[in-house]
């Protein structure tokens, strides 16, 4: 197993040590250049991972995966991590133990990397546990805090059972098929009800990953009380690896009728429920954190065509890009604003200060999927995928749920633009500014990027 296969992730773990060693060190006052140095070797890690672009083998003894998907995870989930590690500087610049949130963030991108990338059922244990056990320090880094501390409390108690649950599983799936090996059980799981219990436990492990039903009741209070960089990572980053590693597994049981259409239940629920709940929010930082759930549920629509569907994995990273992208834009803005979350503290927000209104409706927009946005092409490509495929039904209920959640969205963007201004407001400035900035300038430019899309488009319909 030659050691450069593993180069990206590599690059991530010395980095890590190297941030934590640095922290140790460093005065408080310096621990910004930890972000800088965190940085730096996740950008060193694409750069590794643009060099491998294109393998399609295995590697590590057969348990990793080196093809177009682990490719695009590596680009991906170290690139929204360098934007979420930049809003850290200035929210954390009073906490003693700034420069070690770099080391757990990084250990928890990792974890995802581990995750995404994982052949073996064994390596998707590793992954999983690892981002999890990271995670939750990063949920309540606000030791003083109560609602972090209860965030990351709800994040662990959920998690312990999901990921127990994950490794129960895993036991089953061995001892009906012999291996844990994915190579030897692709299509060779055979038809029992133990498998498909075993199965179920592990999709279950990688639901909590996603934030799914019935294991997404962490997302919200996350959301909500974890610091602004933790709760923009964890509502982003595991999921992009969990989407990954979930449409690994379900490719293994062609034969299991019945997987898909749990799937396609699940995603039903997931963006019904998610949709409803975010309605009622007075809190914006809860609304994303709903409308994350309802997200979910539309990426997992890709997931349950896995095998009918040829554009099914296109469709998947295409859209957890965009929505990790807008997402990130979105727990921007809100960290540019010192932490405003009330709602109706947005309320003619555009006056006082129009580039964060700006960058959040761009976000909004781009997760309901209005044209020409990226998120529209995003959703376009999740409902092409799953039309035709026995799953029509599915489609519907997201179109229906598409329309509910533009009413939430709008009970944020309308006072927003349209009502008269309250007060002063303050802004945080510096790398969570520069994050705010260059984010939207990637969603924009991946709107761009379909303009040959548009110009077919409009010559079809022009005749």
């Amino acid at each position: 197993m030659p050691i450069g296969d593993l180069a990206p992730e590599l690059a991530v773990l010395l980095t890590a040590v190297a941030v934590l060693l640095l922290a140790m060190v460093l005065p408080q006052r310096r621990h910004g250049w930890c972000a800088g140095l965190a940085v730096l070797g996740l950008g060193l890690s694409m750069a590794l991972a643009l060099g491998q672009a294109g393998a399609e083998r295995l590697t590590f003894s057969g348990t990793y995966a080196l093809d177009p998907a682990t490719t695009w995870a590596r680009l991906a989930i170290p690139g929204l991590a360098i934007l979420c590690a930049g809003l850290a500087p200035r929210w954390l610049a009073t906490d003693r133990r700034h420069g070690e949130f770099y080391a757990m963030l990084l250990f928890s991108t990792l974890g995802a990397l581990a995750m995404a990338g994982a052949a073996d059922l064994m390596q998707l244990v590793m992954g999983v546990l690892l981002s999890s056990v990271t995670g939750y320090v990063l949920a309540a880094y606000h030791r003083d805090w109560e609602i972090s501390l209860e965030a990351g409390m709800k994040y662990f108690l959920v998690g312990a059972l999901a990921n127990a649950f994950l490794v129960i599983g895993v036991v089953f799936v061995m001892g009906i098929a012999g291996s844990t090996d994915y190579a030897t059980l692709s299509g060779g799981i055979p038809e029992d009800p133990l498998a498909l219990i075993g199965l179920t436990l592990v999709l279950t492990g990688l639901f909590f990953k996603l934030g799914a039903v019935p294991v997404h009741t962490w997302v919200p209070d996350v959301a909500e009380g974890a610091p602004v960089p933790a709760a923009a990572f964890l509502t982003v980053v595991p999921k992009l690896a969990g989407a990954v590693a979930l449409y690994r597994l379900v490719h293994l049981a062609p034969g299991l009728a019945a997987l898909p259409l749990l799937i396609a239940l699940v995603a039903a629920a997931t963006m019904t429920v998610g949709n409803l709940t975010a309605i009622w929010q007075d809190d914006l930082r809860r609304l994303i954190g709903w409308s994350s759930v309802s997200q979910t549920g539309y990426a997992l629509m890709a997931v349950a065509v896995v095998g009918v569907a040829p554009m099914a994995l296109p469709a998947l990273l295409g859209f957890m890009t965009v929505y990790g992208l807008a997402n990130v834009v979105a727990f921007a803005v809100v960290a540019e604003l010192r932490g405003r979350t009330r709602i109706a503290d947005y309320r003619g927000l555009l006056r006082a200060r129009p580039g964060a209104v700006v960058a959040l409706t761009l976000a909004f927009l781009s997760l309901v999927g209005i044209p020409p946005l990226a998120g529209f092409l995003g959703k376009f490509a999740l409902f092409s995928a799953t039309l035709g495929t026995g799953f029509g039904w599915l489609a519907v209920v997201a179109v229906a749920n598409t329309v509910v959640s533009l009413f939430y969205y709008l009970r944020v963007i309308a006072p927003a633009v349209f009502a008269a201004p309250e007060g002063p407001v303050e802004t945080l400035g510096g790398s969570a500014r520069a994050v705010l900035w260059i984010s939207v300038a990637i969603l924009v430019g991946a709107t761009v990027l379909w303009a040959p899309f548009w110009a077919s488009l409009g010559q079809g319909l022009l005749p």
